[in-house]
């Protein structure tokens, strides 16, 4: 599999705790900028730019604790990268919507750009981590600073932003870093699986049975693995950026050293104690509470 140098001096920022949600440190934004609708995700419909009936007025959700067994799984999936603290306390610096109402609609309207952002930032920390993307890590380097510089910009620029330009102009960047380091680590599956769908980038593997697939180094970028049976199976080295997990059995799944997973993807798959994560993700709560 590809090495990475979790401590490299390289790396801006050392490790990624900035790009992690700190609720405490935020005013309760995804609870009230983002929409949501009735539906197996949701327990009610919610415009955006209301507030959740959950939210309390120390902007802490009331129900956090009962999340998933009240309906509202969405929330425990959803991951803003940090964005909801830096919108909070370093664009708007530390006023909150409810004592500035005159600020709610440009800080909710702010909140999905930073979010952007700092998911890319998330990405770059990583690749620069890969020792097989050394060739490119100065190049990954302009780009992460070039991001920092977007997300340090003040609300009304934030929302001029061609966010979309950028983030294509750096996902160019990311599969690269990942054709690199999957590269280094490329070999001959010992253990095809046995269906009948294409693996690949964007694949519609909707429902696949991978029980036991040897799907190290493989290309799942943007690949639809709902309810994916990917019990026992090997995804060491694999691209997973913006693959769809919702309800993907990972039970006993290999997924140390996976390219660009994140907490969020975990979160809307199942899993239990033998399923191998990276260092950086932790095991979500409810693959717990479901083994027990």
């Amino acid at each position: 599999m590809s090495e990475r140098s979790e401590s490299n001096p390289l790396v801006p920022g050392g490790d990624r705790s900035r790009l992690q949600a700190d609720c405490e440190s935020c005013f309760g934004l995804c609870c009230v900028a983002l929409p949501f609708s009735a539906s197996a995700d949701f327990a009610i419909d919610k415009n955006a730019g209301h507030p959740c009936p959950n939210l309390r007025e120390d902007f802490r959700c009331g129900v956090h604790d009962r999340l998933r067994p009240l309906g509202f799984r969405g929330c425990t999936v959803f991951d803003c990268f940090g964005a909801g603290q830096k919108v909070s306390q370093s664009t708007f610096h530390g006023q909150d919507w409810r004592q500035n109402p005159s600020s709610a609609k440009t800080m909710f309207e702010v909140l999905p750009v930073m979010r952007q952002l700092h998911e890319l930032l998330w990405y770059l920390s990583e690749a620069m981590t890969m020792d097989a993307a050394l060739p490119i890590r100065e190049e990954l380097r302009k780009a992460f600073d070039e991001t920092e510089r977007l997300a340090d910009l003040d609300a009304e620029a934030l929302l001029r932003l061609d966010v979309a330009s950028h983030r294509a102009e750096v996902n160019g960047l990311l599969l690269r870093a990942s054709e690199l380091a999957r590269a280094a680590s490329r070999h001959k599956a010992q253990r095809p699986p046995k269906h009948k769908k294409a693996i690949g980038r964007g694949a519609d593997l909707i429902g696949a049975k991978l029980r036991g697939a040897d799907l190290r180094s493989a290309n799942l970028r943007g690949a639809y693995l709902i309810a994916a049976d990917l019990r026992d199976a090997d995804l060491r080295g694999a691209d997973l950026i913006g693959a769809d997990f919702r309800d993907a059995d990972l039970s006993g799944a290999d997924l140390t050293d996976t390219l660009f997973l994140t907490q969020a993807q975990l979160n809307a798959a199942k899993g239990d104690a033998r399923t191998k994560l990276p260092p950086s993700l932790t095991t979500p709560s409810h693959w717990i509470r479901h083994a027990s």
